[in-house]
């Protein structure tokens, strides 16, 4: 599985903005988390002493992967984590047609001693935010409040 994300500089002056891409929507969602994780903290300054588990239902894969990203922004500001990695699983449910994903966070608490913290980012943003799909698979463009 393929999943990338790059940094977008002429979307947002006073914001940050990334485009991320994965073969599947499991791919796309660990893209575009580990997007939002690299803007807030230098991961490989992050110790795996902590797993959080979200698991999130959605009617659409747009509204699952804001709330997803937007969670990850709250557990920064509510519990003061930061996270090294991501990994998500999204399915779509064939009964009521719904959206699920199961993610597992790898972090520890804030230390700015130790972390090299980058940008604080406020909020995730419906500015310009869009996710489709193409030939060659999910893609999302997120710009975030910092």
């Amino acid at each position: 599985m393929t999943s990338t994300f790059r940094f977008l500089e002429d979307i947002a002056l006073a914001d940050s903005a990334f485009e991320a891409r994965g073969d599947t929507p499991s791919g796309l969602f660990t893209a575009a988390a580990q997007a939002v994780i690299e803007t807030m903290v230098d991961p490989q300054t992050v110790a795996p002493t902590l797993t959080k588990s979200i698991t999130r239902h959605g009617r659409s894969l747009d509204d699952l992967l804001f709330d997803w990203l937007a969670d990850i922004v709250y557990l920064k500001d509510a519990e003061g984590l930061v996270f090294r990695d991501a990994a998500c699983t999204v399915d779509k449910d064939g009964a009521n047609g719904d959206w699920q994903m199961n993610a597992v966070l790898t972090g520890e608490p804030i230390n700015p001693g130790r972390h090299e913290l980058r940008a604080d980012v406020k909020a995730i943003t419906k500015h310009r935010y869009e996710v489709r799909q193409d030939g060659s698979g999910w893609i999302a463009t997120v710009v975030m409040d910092i």
